[in-house]
């Protein structure tokens, strides 16, 4: 009797010892998991983002690792139009878009009657706006009549008007800054003929006219460079950093969100400045606090 009472504990005594083991190893890896969620701590690890081709989704892809580490699963569309990256973001169809500078984006808010604002650390980096030449291949050759064409929607041609300005081929009424039209153009010594066009379709016009005047990310996906194409660029110590820096929007209320924090910090980081620099070699620059 007293062996079997012995038996009977010891076995009792093993099963406690395996039910605790398990337990503890059930627990070590709740903890585990718990951590690793943690950092995906909205509860939502998908962010899905709107995006122009070049150089935004490019850049995106290159921070999906780092936001894999984070728990994060980043998802890329790319538009090819200004529109409809908003229209997503504004519907919470996407979490965020990554297409515009800042001029843009309070422009279409007026216009549209939307309510997108800049995450929390959103302002990612900056594209210079470049004259390219066209049939002729220096500003020097500039001659009465020449046609320039420039981007048609508001704010990029008041940006292209403030560069043509900068280069003293055209001179526009006081005040105007980034609200310029072509109706703000006070004085046109050489009679040029601004042709305005879709933003997209700028490249294309560079066999038909004088000079062009591209937005960055267009430049790029014609081939051209800023720092070898170029005749003239936007002078770094101007207004243009500040106005034309392009940013991660969200729909107002998300602008701080784990997941956006999370995104904006992945596009700040080391990496992402290297990539930016290394692969655009200036035609993209990389936004500090600090400009």
């Amino acid at each position: 009797m007293k062996k079997n009472i012995l038996t009977l504990l010891l076995t009792s005594a093993l099963a406690i010892g395996v039910l605790a083991g398990c337990g503890s190893s059930q627990a070590a890896s709740s903890s585990a998991t718990s951590s690793s969620s943690a950092k995906a701590a909205d509860g939502d690890n998908v962010i899905k983002v709107a995006a122009s081709q070049t150089p935004h989704s490019e850049i995106l892809e290159q921070a999906k690792s780092i936001l894999k580490d984070e728990g994060y699963d980043l998802q890329v569309t790319v538009f090819d139009d200004y529109v409809q990256p908003n229209n997503v973001v504004g519907s919470g169809e996407f979490d965020a878009n990554y297409f515009q500078h800042v001029n843009y984006l309070d422009s279409f808010n007026k216009e549209k009657g939307t309510h997108l604002v800049i995450a929390d650390n959103g302002r990612i980096h900056y594209e210079p706006f470049g004259i390219y030449g066209g049939t002729k291949k220096s500003l020097d050759d500039i001659a009465d009549g020449d046609s320039i064409a420039i981007p048609n929607d508001t704010t990029n041609e008041a940006r292209a008007l403030l560069l043509l300005q900068q280069e003293k081929l055209i001179t526009l009424k006081d005040g105007v800054g980034v609200t310029a039209t072509v109706n703000d153009i006070e004085k046109n010594p050489h009679n040029l003929k601004l042709v305005e066009v879709e933003a997209a379709q700028v490249p294309k016009q560079l066999k038909s006219v004088a000079y062009a005047v591209i937005n960055g990310n267009y430049a790029l996906e014609a081939g051209l460079n800023v720092k070898n194409d170029a005749l003239a660029t936007e002078s770094a110590d101007g207004d243009a950093i500040q106005q034309y820096v392009n940013i991660i929007a969200v729909k107002d209320g998300n602008q701080s969100s784990p997941k956006i924090k999370a995104l904006t910090d992945a596009l700040h980081s080391d990496a992402i400045v290297k990539y930016i620099n290394d692969t655009y070699k200036g035609a993209v620059v990389p936004y500090t606090e600090k400009q």
